[in-house]
Order: C-alpha cells, then structure tokens, then sequence
C-alpha cells in the first residue's frame, strides 16, 4: 500500500490569500501547502479521501490516472467542493465512481451537490458518484477500511483507518469508543493545525499527546496552518514528522 499526502494544508492554503508572512513567503517548498487530502494505492487501485478545494492542481501534480473509490471525512468546504474536478476522471474513463462517508456526510454530499451524485442529463451532466453509507469496516481494492468517529469541535467527522495506516484530519477529539480502532498503528497521519490552540482542531500539543497515547511506529501531521513552518520540524520528537504536499509513504 502506498499514501500520498495530496495536500497537508488547513482550510486557506498556505501561502493564504494576502498574507505576506514568513512562512506564506517561503522559499522552502514544503511550506507550500494545498488543502488536506490523500491518495491511498492499493492492488492497483486508488482510493481518494475527501476532494479538497484543490483536486484538480493536486491530480496534475501527482500525475493521477483515475480514482477508483472516494471516501469522505465530512463536508465542510475544503475537504469537499473539488467535487466537480472528478469530471474529468468520467470524460475518460465513463466510470461512475463509489464513495463512501458516514450516513450524516453522505446525505450532507448528496443534498449539496445533487447532480454529481443524480446527473441532470438536460444540462449534460451524467452522474459521477454513488454514494455508499458506512459506519462499520469493509473491505475496498483487498484493503480493510475502518471508518473512525472523531469529533471536530461539536461536528462529527470520520477518519479511516486502512490495515495499519490511519488518517484523521480535522480532529479536535478522538472519543473513547474510537480509541480501540486505532491500536496497532503503523502509520498515524493527523491534524495538527497549528502552536496555539483551537477549538475545532487539535494543535500541535495535543496532536503530540494523542500520538503518545496510541504509540504508532510514524506519526505524520497533518492540515497545517501558516503559523508552522516545515522547518520547525526538527523541534518534534522522534518518529513525528510534518507532512508536505507530494509526500509518500510506502506501507
């Protein structure tokens, strides 16, 4: 299995939008960071997970040939309107491609972008998605997928857990139930937003305390802010790491 961090970082991207800070103006490309999202490759096959702001720019970069599978984390506007960007993808391959999320993310997609997943064949627009709700593992392309309720501030998200690689961006809270899922680690790629503290993430602390509790072999932060810059890295402790946009792990 290979994993891709397609995009490490927070909702603005990094540099933000008029921003004309130290890190915004960076030379060092792994601080240039596109919304939060990964490619996961497994037996040929490549899963999507949430299709962040900058689909297309990430798909070019990383030379994508298709996208068999999309999974969802929630649906806030970064982790989900590049939705369009799969169109391509169709004009090719003539697929309609499955997704999968929580129930609530599901209807959440669905209600918000209709005629991706309902096509509206007098405008020309066939249907792209089908939507798959899940709440307990499945097995996708011989990889087994454990979906992961976390919190992300009072709205509920999922992370996936994928054999013995988890991803859990936007993520404030990892409930006790959700705890178990997560034993076993090989690879933990997780939100860590920033040095100071938000409600709605966690921050660079906390990210380290929830890594200490689950002890995976590698740990990866992920959806970073402007307040980070990669070089700060080397004041991390060993086997933690900040992801960069580009990056691969082979598993």
């Amino acid at each position: 299995m290979k994993i891709t961090i397609l995009g490490s970082g927070t909702s603005t991207g990094v540099p933000m939008v008029g921003c004309h800070c130290q890190v915004c103006g960076s030379t060092d490309p792994r601080d240039k960071r596109t919304r939060a999202s990964i490619l996961v490759e497994s037996c040929g096959q490549r899963i999507l997970v949430d299709t962040s702001t900058d689909l297309r720019a990430q798909a070019l970069r990383e030379g994508i040939p298709h996208v068999d599978a999309v999974l969802f984390t929630h649906t806030h506007a970064d982790h989900i309107h590049g939705i369009d960007d799969l169109r391509g993808f169709y004009f090719i391959h003539r697929r309609i491609i499955p997704c999968y999320g929580s129930p609530g993310t599901m209807q959440s997609a669905t209600d918000k972008f209709a005629y991706i997943f309902d096509g509206l064949t007098s405008e020309g627009y066939s249907p792209l998605l089908e939507p798959f709700p899940v709440e307990d593992p499945f097995e996708l392309f011989g990889c087994r997928v454990v979906p992961v309720p976390i919190k992300h501030g009072s709205f509920d998200a999922t992370g996936y857990r994928f054999d013995n690689a988890a991803y859990l961006t936007d993520c404030s809270e990892i409930p006790e139930g959700s705890l178990p899922l997560l034993e076993g680690l090989e690879l933990l790629i997780i939100d860590a937003l920033r040095f100071s503290p938000h409600p709605n993430h966690f921050n660079i602390e906390g990210a380290l305390q929830m890594a200490q509790k689950l002890r995976p072999r590698r740990t990866l932060f992920t959806h970073l802010t402007h307040e980070v810059r990669h070089s700060d890295g080397s004041r991390l402790p060993a086997g933690v790491e900040f992801a960069y946009d580009g990056m691969t792990v082979e598993l």
